[in-house]
């Protein structure tokens, strides 16, 4: 693990991001404080957010990220003659 400084970090990203790919680990600290690990998606804990886990699906090809952040478009249904959905759950379950 190679522990490194914000200003730092910063200051060499691409550096540090090669460590990253070739499987470092790079403690990242503020003022001498650990205060986040940067590591190859290569590496993902079970445990790991959902966020990154989508990310290693994304970097393996089965999955796409969107392209920009932000809420989803709120969905209208549809109009269906006949019976609703939950009617015919009802019915059947008689």
């Amino acid at each position: 693990m190679y522990p490194v400084g914000i200003k730092e970090l910063k200051n060499r990203l691409t550096h540090y991001l090669k460590l990253t790919r070739g499987g470092g680990r790079i403690i990242i600290t503020d003022r001498g404080t650990p205060i986040a690990v940067m590591h190859s998606l290569d590496q993902v804990e079970p445990e790991a957010p959902v966020e990154e886990r989508l990310a290693v699906l994304a970097r393996e090809g089965l999955i796409r990220l969107p392209k920009s952040a932000g809420r989803l478009k709120e969905l209208t249904g549809i109009e269906v003659p006949g019976k609703s959905a939950s009617e015919w759950i009802i019915e059947d379950r008689l």
